[in-house]
């Protein structure tokens, strides 16, 4: 039996905050971002990898997250299920309205814009590291976050006063 080590404890606590903030991003309830915040962390745990530094463990945790999140996305129970979005049991609620505006327009956005701004604005990544993450180009980068940034202004019009 392998006992978790003080590496792992260090790693939940340092970066649980912005896996299950990418995985609430994406998926757009508790429910599905608590499973895939507690897979993240049993796949990192099982897996036992070495890394490079911490630049590369968190760039692991990222890409784990969002490969998660895809397998929730595209499964053949999600897709054969009703989504009971209306129910406020479901949603997750901040503790003001407008943070709670801004979660909604961001879960109203495509995937890319609403990935590509969350890991810019909430996780302080650069474009380039975006870039390495997702695995695309620094451009597309920048063009999914001038996209994501015109469609939140565009549905947060009356909410907030864009200059």
């Amino acid at each position: 039996m392998t006992s978790i080590t003080s590496e792992t404890i260090q790693a939940v606590e340092e970066y649980q905050h912005m896996i299950y903030g990418i995985a609430l991003s994406r998926l757009g309830n508790r429910f599905d971002a608590d499973d895939v915040f507690q897979e993240v962390f049993l796949i990192y745990f099982s897996k036992n990898i070495s890394f490079r530094d911490e630049g590369h463990r968190k760039a692991w945790l990222i890409k784990t997250t969002l490969n998660c999140c895809k397998r929730v996305l595209h499964s053949t129970w999600r897709r054969k299920t009703t989504a009971l979005e209306d129910s406020h049991e479901l949603t997750y609620q901040f503790a003001s309205r407008e943070e709670n505006l801004v979660f909604t327009a961001l879960r109203g956005l495509p995937e890319k814009y609403r990935t590509a701004l969350h890991l810019f604005y909430f996780e302080d990544f650069s474009g380039d590291e975006i870039a390495r993450i997702l695995g695309i180009s620094g451009a597309a980068v920048r063009m999914r976050l001038k996209r994501g940034r015109d469609l939140m202004r565009e549905k947060l019009k009356g909410e907030y006063d864009f200059e």
